[in-house]
């Protein structure tokens, strides 16, 4: 409970004055109590963070023998590793947006994932990874090129991507 304390006491006189104040912080008081119970009982909503995280795949010889060009890790709390995983790799060709969906390799450790090259060698990419688990949602995007996969650009976000930030990434 907060307590509002006024450095003087005036405030503690029953003038006419002092009672309508006194009423009114009462009144957003309620108000405010009434709407903090209101939104923490619309809906169970988790804590703690879920992130995918991107790895290295010559770190790992179970990804290399996949021929992975990346690898990706479920981490956070409540059991990251039971979370939806799903990919795509975005480009504009010939003017036109075109998306491709990513088939995720389950690798031995829970929640680790290698991805190969499923997108056209050409041209400049955005691989696309969004998590979702209880109502939480993450996701990563990372570009993608003839040099590489670029994991100095990734972009890391507990919402679904926004369009400006793939955009940026096709620049």
């Amino acid at each position: 409970m907060l307590t509002l304390r006024s450095p003087d006491s005036s405030l503690h006189q029953n003038s006419p004055a002092n009672i309508r104040i006194r009423r009114r912080i009462g009144t957003v008081w309620r108000h405010t109590d009434a709407e903090v119970f209101s939104l923490s009982v619309r809906g169970r909503h988790p804590a703690g963070g879920l992130f995918v995280v991107l790895g290295n795949p010559d770190a790992s010889p179970e990804a290399r023998s996949h021929n992975a060009v990346l690898t990706l890790k479920l981490a956070g709390c409540h059991e990251p590793q039971k979370a939806t995983l799903t990919g795509s790799a975005i480009s504009v060709v010939d003017g036109k947006r075109q998306s491709i969906p990513l088939k995720l390799i389950a690798l031995s450790e829970p929640g680790m994932y290698a991805v190969t090259r499923q997108w056209p060698a050409q041209g400049r990419w955005v691989l696309e990874f969004i998590a979702t688990d209880q109502g939480r949602l993450t996701s990563t995007l990372v570009s993608a090129g003839p040099a590489g996969i670029d994991r100095q650009s990734a972009k890391l976000a507990m919402r679904q991507p926004a369009e400006e930030d793939i955009a940026a990434l096709l620049k």
